[in-house]
């Protein structure tokens, strides 16, 4: 089973690059953030047409999480809970998937606050949101089934997933509080999946439109699929598809994707 997540930036505007994306890449369910639409908006006539049922949890302009899959799912969850829309934005969804021949996994897409300017309200709404997606993560171990947060977590984990960390030295996508609360969520026992699967620099999923960014390699890796120990003693592979990112009109982020037996 392949399940991947991608920050579209807009599902309208890149509606053509994911179509393209998907017929290639061909997961099970994409997780998709930023679509920037609200749900009787959603375009959902060429997902259908390849075969996915697409479930949303958008608003007009900002934000918005959707989940598009190709298997049987049901019990959607819309919004992290304690999350309301009105303060934080429409930034998180889960299902579970229920693939032939193999255990239920839960999934969920997130798009978690970027938190800049670091001295305003939004980094302290950031680390807000973080806190409830780890209760919420707690939750979903007590069920001791297999489960992956798969989305656009705006951190930078480590220096070598930046191309120049010093560049983002005080930033929220790297500030030593974003940083210790993601550092919690992981030690939860829920893995990077990536990182799993590979341990050098140079690899990342998001690449600024401005000064050159993708032409200059200077990226940092963003965008994360965490799996719990269930979905971890399944997982097969993880990567980031950089491809799309230089085809025309592209997102300024790439999909990453896991497989798991």
């Amino acid at each position: 089973m392949k399940l991947a997540a991608w920050n579209v930036n807009s599902i309208k505007a890149r509606l053509p690059v994911v179509t393209e994306w998907l017929a290639g890449a061909r997961p099970d369910a994409l997780c998709m953030q930023e679509t920037k639409c609200t749900d009787d908006a959603f375009p959902t006539g060429p997902f259908e047409e390849a075969g996915y049922q697409v479930f949303f949890h958008g608003q007009k302009s900002y934000n918005g999480v959707a989940i598009a899959a190709k298997i049987p799912a049901e019990d959607v969850l819309y919004g992290l809970p304690g999350a309301d829309v009105e303060t934080f934005g429409a930034r998180y969804m889960e299902l579970t998937l229920f693939p032939d021949g193999s255990e239920p996994v839960r999934v969920a897409s997130i798009y978690l606050p970027n938190g800049n300017p670091v001295s305003s309200d939004k980094f302290k709404r950031k680390l807000k949101w973080m806190s409830l997606l780890r209760e919420r993560a707690e939750e979903l171990l007590k069920e001791e089934e297999a489960f992956v947060l798969g989305g656009d977590f705006n951190i930078i984990p480590a220096p070598l997933d930046a191309k120049n960390i010093a560049t983002w030295e005080g930033d929220a996508l790297y500030h030593p509080d974003a940083l210790s609360h993601f550092r919690v969520l992981t030690n939860l026992g829920i893995q990077d999946a990536f990182r799993a699967c590979w341990q050098g620099g140079g690899r990342y999923s998001f690449w600024d439109y401005q000064a050159g960014a993708w032409r200059k390699g200077d990226g940092i890796r963003i965008d994360h699929m965490l799996v719990s120990p269930q979905a971890m003693d399944r997982l097969e592979a993880c990567d980031i598809d950089s491809e799309p990112r230089g085809w025309d009109k592209p997102s300024d982020h790439a999909p990453i994707w896991v497989e798991l037996k």
